[in-house]
């Protein structure tokens, strides 16, 4: 180390010294400072009190006071084509972040704005030109925006809102326009601008769709008379197959008939139509009766000429003749009975007869049936073809009218859910509530006789300080040990003032 340093560092370590071996200052020598210095004292006391005269923080202030509660923000369905919306979870918890937007949107101008010119602040009126006028409200704006205390209580989700003002009635006042205000921004900046709007719109966009697609689908049952497609084609098919049935059916029997026909005009050619039910042979008996009496007479006759004539006699040979004829119509008359016969209708022949009538009867009336129930049959296919048609028109109708009245309710609830929102938000039942009304303020927050204390304790501090500092920095010695403590050599004699 330099002999020069050395040297420093011991000077500095005497004055050191030197400077805690002096003695402290008595009570004495605090009251001479004082006595010194009385009037500059006097003065920076006279001029504290003056100048909170002047700045009027004499006069009472009223503050009035509201507390805003934030909760979380509540959640909104979802806005989906499903009757059911899927449910949404939300945590309940504030953040820091919320709290503060919560804060910085009581501070947004805008807002600021609407209050100063709902209460008047800072003599705001029409009486002004425009440029004037904008020049006071931001004045006013600025101001307020000073004067309003708004703080976040620590550990909690409650804001607070205070303000001060020398009327309390305005104090008051300025805090339920903030509040009326913050509570409408608040609305338009956590909902969703126009939803009631738009679901409106749309609930009435489809209601006349709705509307139209039931004139339609009315229109076409009134134009073609078709209730329910569906329920008459299938009827009219269920008809169709029932008469194709009886044409099948009849078309067999018809083909039956006829080979049945055929079959008893082939069995009633092989058929007599009557047949002999009794014969019966007898002789004649008067006619052999006859030819044996006119033989006894010719035997009789030629015995009687045999006695008479001889055998060759042409008379007895005439006679043997008639005997010989008598005798030979009397054995052809035995060997030829009369023959007797009966006869009756053949019932063989009969039934035959009368099963082949009814047939060729039945023939007829089955080609009559088979041929009405294949033209009704076609006539049901016709009918069922053509409100086959018309069920794809029909449920085309009925599908626009379905998907239209679906899309009406979905908009209706989905209006209905908005209103409901819109009504709460409006009712107050928003994520934020004033959880303290604000009141007009009965007392000063301070009394005057407070702010005269709290005066007078600055005063004195001030002109105490004042006294201290201008007896500090005085140059000159104002006792023997100043002057001994500064020349280091004791004061062997002083004179006081005005001995001379």
């Amino acid at each position: 180390m330099r002999p020069e340093e050395l040297a420093i560092i011991r000077a500095d370590a005497a004055a050191i010294e030197q400077y805690r071996r002096q003695p402290l200052p008595t009570t004495r020598d605090v009251v001479a400072v004082l006595f010194r210095q009385r009037w500059q004292m006097l003065a920076a006391f006279v001029l504290v009190i003056l100048a909170v005269i002047a700045s009027g923080v004499w006069v009472p202030k009223y503050e009035a006071h509201m507390k805003i509660i934030a909760l979380r923000q509540r959640s909104d369905t979802m806005v989906t084509s499903s009757a059911n919306a899927p449910e949404q979870y939300s945590n309940d918890q504030v953040t820091e972040e919320d709290i503060n937007s919560e804060v910085e949107l009581l501070n947004s101008s805008d807002l600021l704005r609407k209050v100063v010119l709902e209460t008047g602040l800072g003599g705001v009126s029409g009486s002004t030109t425009d440029r004037e006028n904008e020049v006071q409200i931001a004045e006013a704006v600025r101001k307020l925006g000073r004067e309003l205390k708004i703080e976040p209580l620590r550990k909690s989700n409650i804001i607070s809102v205070s303000y001060q003002n020398r009327d309390p009635t305005t104090a008051e006042a300025v805090l339920k326009a903030l509040a009326a205000a913050y509570t409408e921004k608040h609305m338009e900046v956590h909902r969703p601008s126009g939803e009631l709007k738009f679901f409106d719109k749309q609930t009435e966009q489809y209601k006349q769709g709705l509307n139209n697609a039931q004139e339609k689908l009315t229109d076409f049952t009134k134009a073609t008379g078709v209730v329910s497609a569906e329920l008459e084609r299938d009827s009219a098919l269920q008809q169709a197959n029932t008469f194709d049935t009886t044409a099948k059916q009849a078309q067999d029997d018809l083909q039956e008939t006829e080979q049945r026909v055929h079959a008893l005009q082939a069995q009633l050619q092989s058929i007599k139509p009557r047949v002999t039910t009794v014969v019966r042979n007898s002789d004649n008996p008067q006619l052999l009766q006859q030819l044996k009496s006119t033989l006894l007479d010719l035997q009789i006759k030629r015995t009687a000429l045999l006695t008479r004539y001889e055998p060759t006699y042409p008379l007895v040979q005439e006679v043997n003749q008639q005997i010989t004829e008598a005798k030979s119509a009397i054995s052809a008359e035995e060997s030829k009975p009369i023959r007797d016969e009966s006869s009756d209708a053949n019932p063989n022949y009969q039934w035959v007869l009368g099963e082949l009538t009814k047939a060729q009867s039945d023939l007829s009336g089955l080609r009559a049936r088979a041929a009405a129930a294949a033209t009704a049959a076609a006539k049901y296919h016709a009918t069922a073809e053509r409100l086959d048609q018309s069920m794809v028109t029909q449920q085309n109708l009925m599908q626009n009218a379905k998907t239209q009245e679906d899309n009406y309710l979905l908009y209706q609830r989905k209006r209905e859910e908005a209103r409901i929102s819109n009504a709460l938000d409006q009712g107050g039942i928003l994520n934020v509530a004033l959880a303290e009304q604000p009141l007009v303020p009965a007392l000063p927050k301070r009394s005057p006789l407070t702010v005269a204390i709290l005066a007078l304790l600055l005063a004195g501090i001030f002109s105490l300080t004042t006294a201290f500092v201008l007896d500090f920095m005085d140059p000159t010695f104002r006792t023997p040990d100043e002057l001994a403590g500064y020349l280091g050599a004791p004061v062997l004699a002083a004179l006081p003032r005005g001995s001379e």
